[in-house]
């Protein structure tokens, strides 16, 4: 839907432009020959169409006036900026699926594609992301507190990041697993993180409540050395003058 919009946005600043320039070419050849008047014409058509989306996508690096009211920016497949290239490809191929074929492929691939990538997208590598859409994180595992002395007396080496991030995923959503699947998990995630910690938890814990001690206490001990290492940093490095 955004993108259908930013669409229309740029079509009509496209036929204003257009408007313009017609204007303005009938206006400075009107004493021409019709075979002058349509050159002319041709090559103010292919500046509007062309030219300008990718000086405009070139500069704002992947912005138009359409994608800047909806909030959204052409990339790489890569995520990064586009370059002149990126905006060119997809200006020429655009200006046939969209103005020679009335934007039907474009609807069409866009539809079926499962990045929304028109044609000029899947020539260039490219795709149009939102720049208004927020990251939500899970909120932090806590620290349950009978474990709580357990924990910070245990040997708690560094968790591998994946290993990390799975037990965060599933602390978030382990409420709304079934059972059959609840469980075994559960005992899957301890049990490959029991190798990074020593000695064995208190028995009779839950093993969702022995995860949430662990991340939680290896958060604490990654918060504590950041806070150690920045103090040292602002006590041996120089102020910058030009914060």
């Amino acid at each position: 839907m955004h993108r259908a919009g930013s669409g229309l946005v740029d079509l009509v600043v496209a036929l204003a432009l257009l408007v313009g320039v017609t204007w303005g070419v009938g206006y400075l050849v009107q004493n021409a020959s019709d075979a002058v008047g349509t050159a002319v014409g041709l090559v103010g058509f292919v500046l509007v169409a062309v030219a300008f989306p990718a000086a405009v996508e070139t500069v704002t690096r992947g912005r138009t006036l359409g994608k800047l009211v909806f909030g959204l920016r052409a990339v790489r497949d890569d995520g990064g900026p586009i370059t002149s290239r990126h905006a060119i490809t997809r200006a020429l191929v655009g200006f046939v699926e969209i103005y020679s074929m009335l934007g039907v492929p474009a609807l069409v691939t866009s539809a079926v594609n499962g990045r929304s990538k028109r044609l000029g997208d899947l020539a260039a590598g490219t795709y149009v992301v939102s720049t208004r859409a927020r990251l939500q994180l899970p909120r932090p595992p806590q620290m349950p507190p009978p474990l709580a002395a357990w924990a910070s007396a245990a040997d708690v080496t560094a968790l591998p990041s994946g290993l990390t991030v799975a037990i965060r995923q599933f602390l978030a959503r382990a409420a709304t697993l079934s059972p059959e699947a609840r469980v075994p998990m559960a005992v899957q995630l301890l049990r490959e993180t029991m190798t990074h910690v020593a000695p064995e938890p208190p028995p009779g814990y839950h093993p969702e409540y022995v995860l949430a001690a662990v991340v939680a206490e290896r958060r604490r001990r990654d918060s504590a050395r950041l806070a150690r290492d920045q103090a040292l940093r602002d006590r041996l490095v120089a102020p910058d003058p030009l914060p």
